[in-house]
């Protein structure tokens, strides 16, 4: 595995700039995920990375190696994508060997073998190996899809939403499984969604891209709790953060114009009157929908809460965000 680098890349599409002197640094055997909107890049900047595409400007080094120039079989990554992209016709087991079958990288038959066999006992698909890709679930033909990326053991792995497309219990179980993967292996691995869940609990590092800029990079408790800007604030945590005008509950330090609450930051002891909503019983915790001087508000409660639609409480702000007018964090 290896540190890879990027250093200043753009990346622009007729009148659209889809990159904007993006630079930051993925060390080796970490796990970086990338968290934006539709649009922010994430997905332009693995493909600059794999090669599939030119940078207009900046560079990218890959264990130092500077290989912008260099083709996508010379920069020894391996991408994985939302879709499958098996090929139906074939066993697991081919489906795994095919990327090493290349007359590029001349692997021995017995070799390949060997990381085939590896490789699906790490992904716990060894039972499959004979099945054709059509005789799977979905859960397990994700699982072929990035063991065809594992078995090449290349310098790193780019992977563009690969549990998007699965359902809720699935996705689950496979981001336990992938940062359990990711962690046996020591791999590099750089990870583009939109899930927040899966940045919060796979990532050693996230980076924050809003419209081609890169806005925040840091380790997920840094990104949550010392957003640099409102936005930044809105991409972590569910409940969304709320967001709210910042004299809404008394006075504000100079120059802020919006008040930043997570739900775990209002007390619901005393304070400002607010009225329940809706409230939405969770099992392990229970969140009150609010409204409070014609603002809607989210914050956690008891579970075993007795609180009802139509009932008033008090609620105060604990541990706020300041950010100002344009949404920069205030001090």
């Amino acid at each position: 595995m290896a540190e890879v680098s990027l250093n200043g890349l753009t990346k622009t599409y007729g009148a659209t700039r889809a990159l904007d002197a993006v630079s930051f640094t993925v060390p080796d055997g970490a796990f970086v995920v990338l968290l934006g909107p539709t649009g922010a890049g994430k997905t332009t900047t693995l493909r600059l990375i794999a090669g599939l595409e030119p940078a207009d400007s900046g560079s990218i080094t890959i264990a130092g190696r500077n290989v912008s120039r260099e083709s996508p079989a010379e920069r020894d990554v391996a991408m994985v994508f939302q879709q499958y992209s098996l090929y139906p016709h074939l066993t697991v087991r081919d489906n795994l060997a095919f990327p090493l079958k290349s007359p590029i990288l001349r692997v021995p038959a017995a070799e390949i073998t060997r990381k085939v066999n590896e490789v699906a006992e790490v992904l716990r698909i060894t039972h499959k190996l004979d099945n054709k890709a059509t005789q799977l679930s979905g859960g397990e033909m994700q699982r072929v899809s990035i063991g065809r990326a594992l078995v090449r053991s290349p310098a790193i792995y780019l992977m563009d939403e690969p549990l998007s497309s699965l359902d809720a219990k699935l996705r689950s179980d496979l981001r336990v499984e992938l940062k359990r993967i990711q962690a046996d292996l020591g791999a590099t691995l750089l990870y583009v969604t939109h899930d927040q869940i899966e940045a919060m609990t796979m990532a050693t590092h996230v980076g924050v891209l809003d419209q081609g800029r890169l806005v925040q990079f840091g380790t997920p408790r840094e990104v949550y709790e010392n957003p640099v800007s409102a936005t930044v604030a809105a991409r972590l945590g569910i409940p969304r953060i709320n967001l709210l005008p910042a004299t809404l509950f008394g006075q504000a330090p100079d120059r802020a114009a919006t008040i930043g609450l997570r739900p775990e930051h209002i007390a619901t002891d005393a304070g400002s009157p607010a009225t329940v909503r809706r409230v939405e019983h969770l099992g392990d915790q229970t969140r009150l929908h609010l409204t409070c001087q014609g603002h809607e508000i989210i914050t956690l409660t008891d579970p075993h809460t007795t609180l009802t639609p139509g009932a008033t409480l008090g609620i105060r702000p604990h541990n706020p965000l300041w950010f100002d007018a344009s949404g920069a964090r205030l001090a």
